[in-house]
Formats: structure tokens, C-alpha cells, sequence
């Protein structure tokens, strides 16, 4: 007979995984998840309950360590076992008879879609998402799926809406910024964090450097400041900035950025970093020609870190 410890116990094994993963990286701790899943997790979801709302709660508990799986193989750069497991979160959130759990998931989809330049099917995703959330969602939440639509409309060539869905985002995640999210989504970080990550993104894909640069920033400043320690996703965030300012000709600048990402990226065991840090390396190669005095420095903190982390 499964009860509400039962169930607490997987949310606070979710946090500590979570939690490891943002400071280490997709490539860390796996195999520990995937078992976990296959074990405690799948026992709790098989067993009985005295009452149908702790069932649909076990199920959005197992759906929420199953999506975990998803993004630690995604992050891995393994794109098609991350897909795999994201079905498998989209069916335990349908059976939770959860909608919003599963416009979360679907809205990842489009992200994941998107990510590794397959965005046919973007597009419907995110506008599946999107219908599911509106009504149901807060706006700092349904900022999200308003921001993903932005960049599926960026990566379909319509541009103009983009933007538009862009200051839709903002607005939302600024009305919701003292919202209680649910436990599922608030493990990622804050919303305004998100839009600013995904307005960048989109911004890139308009070619608006100056903007994605901007909105990069946000993210960062975003994710540093929450109290779970984001280092992966603020690195990330960074890395990709200073690519926008070296877009824009302003080298030095982004030789600053890139070091204060090289900082956040030790500990991460991650394919995302490692192409992260490969890129900037190609760049800074360029930069040493130019004589841009910084290059040298920190393209030799970069190979340091891959000798160690790739």
C-alpha cells in the first residue's frame, strides 16, 4: 500500500538528482537515476492505493524522475534515448490525468527538437503545448510555452510573430515572478531566467545578435541567483553570450564572458559543455591571430578543462 511518504520520498530524491545534475552535469550520475527509476520508482507506480488522487500523484512523481532520465541523456548529447524517455514522461503524465505535466513535457519536445536542428514538427509541438497550459496555467509558468512558441515561429521563418511572442513572455514572467510554481518545473529555475534564455535563442535564429546578447544576460544573472545552484545552465548561458558579443565584433568583451563561463563549466561532465568549449576555442584561435592580448590565456584554461571534463 503506497502512501504519501511513499510519494515524498521520490519528490525529495527528485531534488537531490536535480540538484546534482545541474552542478555536475548530464554525464554524472546516470546510471543512478536510470536505476532508481527502474526500481523504487516503478514499485512505487505498481503498487496500491487507497485513493485515487495518491495514485496521480505517484504517477506525476514517476513522470518528473522519468523526465529527469530524458534530460541527462539529452544533455549527454544520446538525442534519440532522450526522446524515448520523453514518451514515456508524456504517457505518465496522461495517466496522472495531469494536462499542465504534459504540455510541460511536450513543450520540451519542441525544445529538444529545435536543439539538435530537427524542427519540422517544432512548431505543432509548441502549440500543443501551449493550448494545454492556457487556462491552467499562472502567467510566469505559461511564459514558458509563450517564449517556446517564439522560437518554434523563429525556426518556421516568421520572424515578425516571433518577436511578438517574445514580449508576450516578458510580460507574463513578469506579472508571475512571485508565482509558487509546481515542484516539477520550479527544480529549473526560475521562469524569467527561461524567457531570457529562449528569447535569446530565438533572437540568434533572427540573427539579432545585439538582442540575443541581451537576453543571454538576463538568463545568466537568472539562474546564478537561484538558490539551488545552477552552474550548468548559468555556463551555458554565459558561453552562448559571449558567442553573441564575438558576433558583434566586441572581442575583448567576449574573452570577459567566456572566462566567467570557464569558472561556472568546472565539475560539469557534459556533451552541451563540451561543444560549448570547443567552439569558443575555435573562435579564440581567431582572436590570437587578431592580437587580441586576452586569447592565449584563456584558450589555455579551455584546454585544461578539456583534457579533464571531455
Amino acid at each position: 500500500m503506497i502512501g504519501d511518504s511513499d510519494i515524498d520520498t521520490v519528490r525529495a530524491m527528485l531534488r537531490a538528482f536535480t540538484s546534482i545534475d545541474e552542478r555536475q552535469g548530464g554525464r554524472h550520475g546516470r546510471s543512478a537515476v536510470v536505476q532508481y527509476l527502474r526500481s523504487d520508482v516503478a514499485d512505487i507506480v505498481h503498487g496500491r492505493f487507497a485513493k485515487e488522487s495518491l495514485r496521480a500523484d505517484a504517477l506525476t512523481a514517476a513522470a518528473s524522475v522519468s523526465f529527469l532520465a530524458g534530460w541527462k541523456a539529452y544533455d549527454a548529447g544520446e538525442h534519440g534515448l532522450a526522446q524515448r524517455y520523453y514518451l514515456q514522461t508524456l504517457a505518465l503524465t496522461r495517466e496522472a490525468g495531469n494536462p499542465l505535466h504534459t504540455a510541460w513535457v511536450l513543450r520540451i519536445m519542441a525544445h529538444n527538437g529545435m536543439d539538435i536542428q530537427c524542427p519540422e514538427h517544432t512548431l505543432d509541438l509548441a502549440d500543443a503545448a501551449l493550448s494545454l497550459a492556457t487556462g491552467r496555467a499562472a502567467p510566469g509558468m505559461l511564459s514558458v510555452f509563450v517564449v517556446c512558441r517564439a522560437r518554434a515561429l523563429a525556426n518556421a521563418r516568421r520572424g515578425p510573430e516571433a518577436v511578438a511572442e517574445i514580449r508576450r513572455a516578458q510580460d507574463l514572467a513578469t506579472r508571475g515572478e512571485d508565482e509558487v510554481m509546481p515542484y516539477w518545473t520550479a527544480l529549473h529555475g526560475p521562469p524569467r531566467a527561461s524567457v531570457g534564455s529562449h528569447a535569446a535563442k530565438t533572437f540568434r535564429t533572427l540573427r539579432d545578435h545585439r538582442n540575443a546578447e541581451r537576453q543571454y544576460a538576463i538568463a545568466g544573472r537568472g539562474y546564478s541567483s537561484h538558490d539551488t545552484g545552477l552552474h550548468r545552465i548559468t555556463a551555458l548561458s554565459l558561453a552562448s553570450q559571449g558567442g553573441e558579443q564575438a558576433a558583434q565584433g566586441h572581442l575583448e568583451q567576449a574573452c570577459g564572458t567566456w572566462g566567467q563561463a570557464l569558472g561556472y563549466f568546472e565539475g560539469v561532465y557534459s556533451d552541451r559543455a563540451v561543444k560549448q568549449i570547443a567552439s569558443i576555442r575555435r573562435q579564440l584561435a581567431v582572436f590570437d591571430r587578431r592580437g587580441v592580448g586576452a586569447a592565449a590565456e584563456l584558450d589555455e584554461r579551455a584546454r585544461s578543462w578539456q583534457l579533464t571534463y571531455a
